[in-house]
């Protein structure tokens, strides 16, 4: 069975930088279209970014310019690099596999001023 495991969240200061990855336990079709979501506490969750198997990337509108999705799939690894960090991007944190409605367990990412 396929599993999706995040990491790399933590705490930051405004302006700062934190990159989350997403391990894929196995590199099947599951991986052929990976996003990331965030949710906060008494908020949905919503949608942050996609990669598709051809590398074609999509971002919501307030994370564009400051956030890039990528993977590695030697590694079998889906990234978030989050820069110019923001206390409303703090949230829990989701990869999500999209073919398989798969989610990953999430990592917190807290941002202060």
């Amino acid at each position: 069975q396929v599993q999706l495991v995040e990491s790399g969240g933590g705490s930051v200061q405004a302006g700062g930088s934190l990159k989350l990855s997403c391990v894929v336990s196995r590199y099947t079709y599951c991986s052929y279209d990976m996003r990331w979501y965030r949710q906060a506490p008494g908020d949905e969750r919503e949608f942050v970014s996609r990669i598709f198997i051809n590398g074609s990337t999509t971002y919501a509108d307030s994370v564009k310019g400051r956030f890039t999705i990528s993977q590695d799939k030697a590694k079998n690894t889906v990234y978030l690099q989050m820069n110019s960090l923001k206390p409303e991007d703090t949230a829990m944190y989701y990869c999500k596999s999209d073919p398989c409605m798969l989610w990953g367990q999430g990592t917190q990412v807290t941002v202060s001023s």
